[in-house]
């Protein structure tokens, strides 16, 4: 399902990851663990598409990601991969519905469909009084789960987390 080979990184002079080769099949469950810095997030994030290896290839169910254009990456990550962010990323000037449903808006998913689908996941993690209420009210623990509630309401194939229990 997720194929990395030889992922090499620098930000300058600082060489973060150094000939890295992972394979991930389907169905399993894996934990990347480390010391702070160690490039734990900088790995997930190259995996999800959002930042491209200086050096090596990423195959996601046999796409090799780092040959796509930007809009092709952009529309293949949005229809595959879904990321629960270390720091939520959630729009403070959007409602918690608003939030979640953009992944199946991106998609041009149905207002209705997508309202629907977020309305009951939000419910499901204990967060259908807050739904209406500005991202930027919440509390880190309800942060993090409307930001799992995102990651989720586009069914995706690969599911990516940074950090996921840290609220």
């Amino acid at each position: 399902m997720i194929k990395a080979n030889n992922i090499h990184k620098s930000y300058g002079d600082l060489h973060v990851l150094k000939g890295v080769d992972l394979e991930i099949k389907k169905g399993e469950i894996v934990s990347i663990i480390g010391k702070s810095g160690a490039g734990k997030s900088t790995l997930l994030h190259i995996l999800g598409t959002l930042d491209l290896a200086d050096e090596g290839n990423v195959s996601i169910n046999d796409v090799r990601v780092n040959s796509l254009n930007k809009n092709d990456l952009a529309s293949f990550r949005n229809d595959n991969i879904g990321f629960v962010f270390q720091f939520h990323h959630l729009l403070p000037e959007c409602s918690v519905l608003e939030n979640v449903m953009m992944p199946l808006r991106i998609q041009r998913a149905p207002l209705s469909a997508a309202k629907e689908r977020g309305m009951s996941l939000l419910d499901a993690v204990g967060l259908g009084d807050r739904m209406h209420a500005y991202s930027s009210t919440l509390s880190g623990g309800e942060r993090q789960r409307a930001a799992i509630v995102r990651a989720l309401i586009a069914r995706p194939k690969i599911l990516l987390a940074d950090e996921p229990t840290g609220n």
